[in-house]
């Protein structure tokens, strides 16, 4: 019994939280996710020599991908007869992902689970993107601030005043506000986050980095 018990508590979470090689379209909404392009920079990407932090890029909140979603979990990595994209294509995705190779990666894990062409994947990424009014208030910073996570969600409600705050999670990771996920239906209308997605960063001196 005592095995059982750790299978119930320990790996089934695990398996549910994701499904590898699942079959591509079965799945009940998107997340939108977007990370502001600073603080990755400084937590990550100058170390990598990323061409998104070179001089003169200025990338602010940039999509980071469209992650079909269950209720509970998510698939990656599915089963697919679609063909993968094309260099065009994923260069095509830079200006608003800041690198070809983050719109590979996406497709690889994420968009191979839509259900969608590579083409097609790409161009709905690119309009959910789209609908979403980023606030001004970002663009003003000229100096790295420590701020209350709420702030940034609270900034995006109000600049999309159809969203509630139970579509929208803002993530943060080593101190630095990290993410802002808003959750998507198939027609991209804003719907409640499922249960497992809303992370909300409770930080109340969260780092955020100006555009430079």
């Amino acid at each position: 019994m005592r095995w059982l018990l750790i299978w119930v508590l320990v790996v089934v979470p695990a398996l549910t939280a994701r499904a590898d090689g699942e079959r591509a379209g079965t799945f009940d909404y998107y997340i939108l996710s977007m990370s502001w392009s600073p603080n990755w920079c400084i937590r990550t990407g100058v170390a990598q020599n990323s061409p998104q932090c070179a001089e003169g890029r200025r990338f602010g909140w940039v999509l980071h991908g469209l992650w079909p979603q269950n209720l509970r979990g998510y698939p990656s990595y599915c089963r697919t007869a679609e063909r993968p994209p094309s260099r065009r294509m994923t260069s095509a995705m830079a200006d608003v992902m800041g690198t070809d190779g983050l719109a590979w990666h996406q497709w690889r894990k994420h968009g191979v689970c839509s259900g969608l062409s590579a083409e097609d994947y790409f161009a709905l990424s690119r309009e959910a993107f789209s609908k979403v009014r980023i606030p001004q208030v970002f663009q003003a910073l000229d100096r790295k601030v420590r701020l209350p996570a709420r702030v940034v969600e609270e900034a995006f409600l109000k600049a999309n005043p159809d969203w509630r705050a139970d579509m929208l999670t803002v993530t943060c990771k080593d101190g630095y506000i990290e993410e802002a996920r808003l959750c998507l239906s198939k027609a991209l209308n804003p719907v409640p986050c499922g249960a497992d997605v809303v992370r909300d960063c409770a930080l109340k001196d969260a780092f955020f980095a100006p555009i430079d």
